[in-house]
């Protein structure tokens, strides 16, 4: 292991349902994916670069914006295959390839194209500042949740007879999707992007959008 090593892997897969070619689709101008891969390399944290995919035309677009590509196998590119199977198996590629093996991973999905470097410059701080294991995106949340339940519907975080106002909302946070860092060690070890001792790193509300659907691309998510 390289200590200062950090690097970002994007995995982007060919088949996605429900936005068709959504990792290439224009968006503000670029291939969706760009917006990640340019993220990292400008990242003053991040030393490398590498991009997951099944897929020639991903991988080719990939390419010509400055990522590396580790082609991943179709079994690690289905509708099951996890996130982190991905980044084990890119991180197997690299060792296998040059003896690479970083002191940090950092991914980064390309559905969170409001992101900047700085973002992730910033939670790679979180954790070595507070000695974390890993961190993850996250952005305030003020919203009463409820679900159903068998006779009732019931509140999840807040009792109705003692209803807040907006301005005393206690801090609480949604993860965004956008950013998660992780020690090659735990990561390993525990097979998730998250473990041991888990950091925040809170992004505004405006860029913590995700592209889920069709009409996020023709929105502009804005």
């Amino acid at each position: 292991m390289t200590a200062g090593e950090i690097v970002a892997i994007i995995p982007a897969r060919g088949g996605s349902k429900r936005v068709p070619g959504k990792n290439l689709r224009d968006f503000r101008g670029l291939p969706l994916i760009a917006h990640s891969i340019q993220d990292a390399l400008l990242s003053k944290q991040v030393t490398r670069t590498v991009v997951s995919t099944d897929d020639d035309a991903i991988g080719s677009v990939s390419l010509k914006y400055g990522a590396e590509v580790v082609r991943r196998p179709p079994s690690l590119a289905s509708d099951t295959a996890t996130s982190e199977s991905a980044l084990l198996h890119a991180l197997d590629e690299l060792k296998a390839k040059d003896g690479y093996e970083p002191e940090l991973v950092v991914f980064l999905q390309c559905t969170s194209p409001g992101r900047d470097p700085e973002d992730i410059d910033g939670a790679v701080a979180v954790l070595r500042d507070s000695g974390a294991d890993s961190v993850l995106s996250v952005c305030r949340f003020d919203k009463y949740i409820w679900v159903r339940g068998e006779t009732s519907a019931e509140p999840l975080n807040y009792d109705y007879r003692r209803r807040w106002r907006d301005q005393d909302f206690p801090p609480q946070y949604m993860e965004n999707g956008s950013i998660y860092v992780s020690s090659l060690r735990v990561l390993q070890a525990e097979e998730n992007r998250l473990g041991g001792k888990i950091a925040l790193f809170e992004m505004p509300k405006e860029k913590s959008f995700q592209i889920d659907h069709e009409e996020d691309l023709m929105a502009g998510a804005v």
